[in-house]
């Protein structure tokens, strides 16, 4: 069969969860996945022999009504579970986060961190039915449009005058005088932090989206809580691809898509269909792409194909990535902060000051002189990724700019490398004698392997000006484009990044329409 309903660009997870919907709703569905696996940038390859890694190694935010709906088995009861947060120190026990308690601190900080949750989850609330919500369009007035705006209003407003006025002061604070207002622990400042940093150009004291980018990540659900899946993040992929097939969707591995092509009509422009880079030529009715919108618009579309104010628009958009992988393969479980089973996500931040040196390193083009990061053992859940006996350590480093002054070269790649390796053995005694093997990869690396623009994970930048009703820009923010047939379901739309399944779910609800 050479013409669907539908061709789904790109098998991430966004793709896949877009794909089983239009595929469930009885449409004819071919999704196109130019490498030779699924998962996109949560998928996971051999980096060593025996041992596999990737870009992801949590699921941060995938949403219990997507994984009911499409009858996900790898979220059923006793199958996933939350990961405890740890801020490792060298010279004492982490701070510990974990099922809304706080441990490793002292009790004015356990108490001051309890109240903080309270109110951040009360705001948080507020924020939640937008993660389910095509945002309003702007400047048009549709009754539609309207009324999303208006419930937007009604559920901030139902915070109460005094909570309302509290949103709007800590939502536009840097990060550093939230924690500084809150907290004495350094560590634990660092830590409380990150997730409002991490994949940003931002640092604790960058004003206005720091606090409100840890907000919306909190709005989801869960406190904000990274999940722990048996079998790992490839579980959820192969229950996606699964679930795709179930309900009638063709899925391609090794099927790269070199362009759309965009038939010109009397009533405008419409997306017909697309060529593979063997030539192979596809028709379809629409084009859902899950690539981010630079890849698809300037690298698929064509710019002779555009309006000159949206291809500048496009062109715009902040997509250079600022986090690195660093994939470790271990001969045995590492011991990191002194903790016996470091099964957890871990944090090496001592303070706040720590990330705001990294972050002015990479904002002249240099790696950080002492990277700061996040690492997880992925093989305490998903024992494929490493044999019998061995464990792989995944790291994101933060700051690592995809733009390095004098070029990315593979003695900067073992100079990064190096620091980060130095900088983790600080926190884990032995770790070097235990290295098989490891890999750093940069963002041009991300970006050249898993196709995505500048190596950012979340397609465009996680800020103000690239969120809501913004995202990726005005024009294209409802998950449809100007040109007919033509729509978007990856991480470049709304509500963003993170493993959430939220924007193919949304762009399918759209199509449906």
């Amino acid at each position: 069969m050479n013409n669907y309903n539908t061709i789904v660009i790109g098998g991430g997870h966004n793709g896949l969860v877009c794909a089983a919907y239009l595929a469930k709703s009885g449409q004819t569905v071919l999704v196109l996945e130019a490498n030779t696996q699924i998962g996109g940038l949560a998928a996971s390859r051999e980096f060593h022999p025996g041992f596999r890694a990737g870009p992801v190694h949590t699921i941060s935010h995938f949403s219990a009504e997507i994984a009911n709906e499409l009858e996900l088995d790898c979220f059923a009861p006793g199958a996933c579970r939350p990961l405890s947060t740890l801020g490792l120190k060298t010279d004492d026990r982490p701070v510990v986060l974990g099922d809304g308690t706080l441990q490793g601190a002292s009790q004015d900080d356990a108490d001051a961190y309890v109240a903080l949750m309270r109110l951040l989850e009360k705001h948080a609330r507020a924020l939640r039915p937008s993660w389910f919500k095509t945002m309003p369009r702007i400047g048009v007035g549709s009754v539609g449009d309207m009324m999303t705006f208006a419930q937007i209003g009604i559920r901030l407003r139902l915070l109460g005058k005094a909570d309302l006025h509290e949103f709007l002061r800590i939502a536009s604070l840097p990060a550093r005088d939230l924690m500084d207002e809150y907290f004495e622990d350094e560590v634990l400042k660092a830590m409380l932090s990150w997730d409002g940093l991490i994949g940003a150009k931002m640092a604790p004291r960058s004003p206005n989206s720091a606090v409100l980018a840890m907000l919306y990540r909190l709005s989801e659900g869960a406190s904000g809580a990274h999940l722990a899946l048996d079998g790992g993040v490839q579980r959820l992929l192969d229950a996606l691809a699964t679930a795709a097939a179930r309900f009638g969707a063709e899925v391609r591995t090794s099927a790269p898509v070199e362009r759309i092509f965009i038939d010109a009509g009397e009533e405008g422009q419409k997306a017909s269909g697309v060529r593979l880079r063997d030539g192979e030529e596809i028709r379809a009715d629409r084009i859902v792409s899950s690539v981010d919108p630079q890849r698809t618009f300037f690298g698929m579309v064509g710019i002779e194909n555009l309006d000159i104010e949206f291809t500048n628009r496009i062109r715009r958009l902040r997509c250079d990535g600022y986090v690195a992988k660093l994939h470790l393969a271990l001969d045995g479980l590492p011991r990191l902060g002194g903790v016996e089973q470091p099964d957890g996500r871990m944090i090496i931040a001592p303070t706040m000051d720590a990330i705001e040196f990294s972050f002015d390193d990479a904002k002249y083009g240099e790696c950080p002189a002492e990277p700061v990061m996040e690492l997880v053992v992925p093989s305490l859940h998903d024992d494929s990724l490493a044999p019998d006996g061995k464990h792989v350590v995944s790291a994101h480093v933060m700051y690592v700019p995809y733009r390095l002054k004098d070029g990315w070269t593979d003695e900067a790649r073992d100079a990064i490398s190096e620091r980060a390796i130095t900088t983790i053995e600080k926190y884990a005694d032995g770790l070097r004698e235990q290295i098989i093997a490891s890999e750093f990869l940069a963002p041009p690396d991300l970006e050249r392997e898993y196709h995505v623009t500048g190596g950012h994970w979340h397609h465009t930048e996680f800020a103000m000006d690239q969120l809501l009703m913004m995202r990726p820009t005005y024009g294209a923010a409802q998950y449809r484009t100007p040109i007919a047939g033509l729509h978007l379901c990856g991480a470049g739309c709304h509500p963003g990044g993170d493993i959430t399944g939220a924007p193919g779910h949304n762009a399918a609800r759209e199509i449906l329409r």
